[in-house]
């Protein structure tokens, strides 16, 4: 349920971006990922994986901003490409991208790197 909320704003900020305010639709993939990741961290941080600890969240915040780095270097290289030389819309190139990027980085490095379980929690 994160990561479809987290969608919806990638996706709809992308589109306004592009559609509204007429940005160059690799900028735009970029701020929408920032966007998105965002509001991915705070609903994956309290909600799906259950992590209220404070005294972990700087260390969480750092870990996330890298892989949220990598996600989006990734996601904006892709929709380049798919859009450059695969002839494909922006926003078809945004969904194979992020379908790719989620499954391929995000979710294990999110899952295993940035919100391990910890012992004390599995107790």
């Amino acid at each position: 349920m994160t990561a479809l909320a987290a969608t919806v704003v990638d996706f709809s900020t992308l589109y306004c971006l592009v559609e509204f305010a007429h940005v160059y639709y690799v900028a735009a993939t970029a701020l929408a990922a920032l966007a998105g990741a965002a509001t991915n961290f705070t609903l994956n941080r309290t909600w799906a994986f259950n992590d209220h600890g404070g005294a972990r969240l700087r260390q969480q915040g750092l870990r996330y901003a890298l892989v949220s780095a990598g996600s989006l270097a990734l996601n904006t290289l892709l929709v380049f490409c798919f859009t450059e030389f695969g002839g494909l819309r922006y926003l078809i190139s945004k969904a194979i991208a992020a379908v790719t990027v989620g499954w391929g980085w995000n979710y294990p490095l999110h899952r295993y790197y940035v919100f391990p379980r910890t012992e004390e929690k599995d107790r």
